[in-house]
């Protein structure tokens, strides 16, 4: 079976684009030593999952969804609970996982049973107050997930930033626990992705591209409407899940701020439309993007200012002042999406098409 699933990339600026960043995902640890370039790499790969499952529902099927985080925090919380109460061992990784497996399904299936059949927003409200009645009751349970405070947890050795692969170093870096975990991580993010661009070339891909577009001829044509979404909400749930399961191990830490915060929902919309709708190579470039800039853009607006401060230039100190960089943020935001409302990979694409 083709790797990509007959759908690479298509135009030079977009492979190259995508190539350069996963090669640099790949090589993270030897090109950029530091805890934080680390880190980085790791919250790339997971939002990565995390942006392609949620395009899965938004951009393949057209469903609105605001409880995508809520089944981030059920993977991070299973997993994370289950190291923490049963120890760090891969029996209890397991277990954590298969467990916020099926609570995620059965969630999905209960959502998507009882709520897409009513229209698109009356859905994304109910996908809204679930989700939020899911982060209270993850708040108020303290004596199992720790309320507010969370839980920390140990993961097994070989995961553990003292552990040694090797006694020596490879290119400078010496091989650890921490990074064999960032490979992990890595590597499952990488399948998973496979996996969905699978699924969304598929036949079941095709229906629900179909469905998006006119779900009344497509029930005409004997598609099973609610079937196909119910099922594209249930796979999607699950690509979250394992997204949530990554970050807690990566963090060793689980809480409602890591996990089941509004605010990584709005991120990840944020991702899928700057990097584009209905193309999960879009996924890729929109959360290395987004994660990229909210981690060094607060840095490098601080520069400017310094720079502009220095040279005794007039508003421009102010204006590129660190606690502004969400404004710049939303800014590019806004012209990405005035400019190129298919985003990163339309825009590619377009400028593709008017070279040849």
């Amino acid at each position: 079976m083709n790797l990509l699933s007959g759908d690479p990339p298509r135009g030079r600026a977009l492979q190259a684009i995508l190539i350069l960043v996963i090669l640099a995902l790949v090589a993270a640890p030897f090109l950029f030593p530091g805890a934080k370039a680390l880190n980085v790499a790791a919250k790339t790969c997971v939002m990565i999952l995390l942006a392609a499952s949620y395009d899965l529902l938004l951009g393949y099927a057209g469903i609105v969804s605001f409880a995508h985080v809520m089944f981030f925090g059920v993977g991070a919380y299973g997993v994370g609970l289950a190291l923490y109460g049963l120890g760090a061992g891969w029996g209890a990784l397991g277990v954590g996982l298969v467990v916020a497996a099926a609570l995620s399904l059965a969630l999905a299936l209960a959502i998507g049973l009882f709520s897409l059949r009513v229209q698109s927003i009356f859905f994304a409200m109910v996908t809204l107050a679930v989700a939020y009645a899911f982060n209270v009751l993850a708040s108020q349970l303290s004596w199992l997930t720790g309320g507010e405070d969370g839980r920390s947890f140990k993961v097994p050795d070989v995961l553990q930033p003292g552990f040694r692969l090797i006694e020596g170093k490879v290119f400078g870096i010496a091989i650890s626990g921490k990074i064999l975990t960032y490979y992990l991580v890595l590597v499952v993010a990488a399948a998973a992705f496979l996996v969905l661009l699978r699924v969304v070339n598929s036949p079941f891909g095709r229906v629900l591209q179909a469905i998006r577009e006119n779900p009344f001829r497509a029930e005409a044509l004997g598609y099973r409407t609610v079937v196909h979404r119910t099922l594209a909400t249930c796979i999607s749930a699950l690509g979250a899940t394992l997204a949530g399961a990554l970050s807690a191990l990566w963090l060793r830490y689980v809480g409602p701020d890591t996990a089941l915060s509004f605010s990584i929902q709005v991120d990840v919309l944020v991702m899928v439309v700057v990097g584009g709708m209905g193309s999960l190579y879009g996924a890729i470039l929109g959360a290395a993007l987004f994660v990229f800039a909210e981690s060094y853009l607060q840095d490098a607006m601080g520069a400017l200012s310094q720079v502009a401060a220095d040279a005794r230039l007039p508003l421009l100190p102010a204006l590129f002042h660190p606690d502004r960089w969400l404004l710049w943020l939303g800014l590019a935001f806004v012209l990405a999406v005035y400019f190129a409302p298919s985003g990163i990979v339309g825009a590619l694409k377009g400028s593709e098409a008017k070279a040849n």
